[in-house]
């Protein structure tokens, strides 16, 4: 009778566990993303918004998304990372040149004319990090890093066709090493984060900015600028900058296995590159709002543009030299970046 009892007691009990178990793996988690960009950019519909989509297709409707545009859940951009870090939201987009050497080894690939193709060197910097620069996100689980299109300068009233054509121009760069290689080549460099540029250029603190096309629209700089000026397309860009898409270790962590690996198949080297293939994609539209307007679109001559190769060379020394004050090999970390980018492109 006593083993009868123990029997039906548990039976009983795995009949009750039964549906918690499959509760717990059926459960649905919400998930928080926040950026600067703006709501109407190119970059938050057709690649944040793509991808959260995908996201949640790919979990069956089990991971959600909230969101959250143009700072929407406050902080300023270079906030974004640490709110990654300590768990105000879940997964963030943003640029870690945001905070000046912060994070100094991928500022390799913002070192000028490094790059002419989004696709492979956003390839290149996924590798260089899992290689050389293991812990230069170690406080989040990063899902994807990925660089722009080609950069080139947008001005109010000067057109630049040559490095002279900068002096005494103000110039907006995204980060560190892009206001020194605008130093280098006669401009006044001014950094700030790409939601004040309109601003700036609204009310004259900046005279131009260094930007790619695809992000024109979104600040409005084919309606506040008149002269736009390209590098040779088949040639190594002026310079591009590096994105991190990265997520909160705890809340990666707390994931079920299977969602985990929703979230792995929608990270690293393949998403990297689909991030920077689809950002320089949009390239042409901001090309063309530009075109449309009827400003002035110069491209630079390869002559001329082997001039901003010259002037901007020290640039690559002096970050070396850093790098090693820092305690790291600085013209190993550049070789390394200059080989892998050609490999991915060849």
């Amino acid at each position: 009778m006593t083993s009868r009892r123990s029997l039906l007691k548990a039976s009983a009990g795995i009949a009750l566990a039964a549906p918690a178990v499959h509760l717990r793996a059926q459960q649905t988690v919400t998930l928080k993303f926040h950026t600067f960009m703006a709501p109407q950019s190119a970059v938050w519909l057709t690649m944040h918004k793509a991808w959260m989509d995908k996201v949640e297709k790919d979990s069956g409707g089990r991971i959600k998304f909230e969101g959250y545009p143009a700072m929407q859940l406050g902080g300023t951009p270079v906030q974004l990372y640490d709110q990654a870090r300590d768990g105000v939201v879940d997964i963030v987009w943003t640029l870690p040149g945001n905070t000046a050497g912060r994070f100094p080894r991928i500022e390799a690939f913002e070192l000028p004319f490094m790059m002419n193709n989004s696709e492979a060197t956003s390839k290149a910097l996924w590798e260089y990090v899992q290689t050389v620069a293991t812990d230069e996100f170690k406080d989040t689980h990063v899902l994807a890093l990925h660089v722009h299109g080609p950069g080139m300068f947008h001005t109010v009233d000067r057109q630049v066709k040559t490095v002279n054509d900068l002096k005494g121009l103000k110039v907006r760069g995204p980060t560190r090493q892009v206001t020194k290689m605008l130093a280098s080549v006669g401009a006044t460099p001014v950094g700030m984060p790409l939601p004040a540029i309109p601003d700036a250029l609204s009310k004259g603190t900046i005279n131009g900015c260094a930007i790619p096309w695809e992000v024109v629209p979104s600040v409005r700089v084919h309606e506040l600028t008149k002269f736009h000026s390209e590098f040779p397309a088949n040639a190594p860009a002026l310079y591009t900058t590096t994105f991190v898409m990265t997520m909160n270790k705890a809340r990666y962590e707390s994931l079920p296995p299977d969602l985990k690996k929703v979230i792995d198949d929608n990270s690293g080297m393949a998403t990297s590159a689909w991030l920077g293939k689809t950002q320089q994609g949009n390239d042409p539209a901001g090309r063309k709002a530009a075109a449309d307007r009827g400003n002035t679109i110069y491209q630079i001559t390869p002559a001329d543009a082997a001039e901003f190769v010259k002037r901007s060379s020290l640039v690559d020394d002096e970050w070396a030299a850093d790098m090693n004050k820092r305690g790291f090999d600085g013209q190993k970390l550049l070789n390394t970046a200059k080989a892998l980018i050609a490999k991915h492109g060849a």
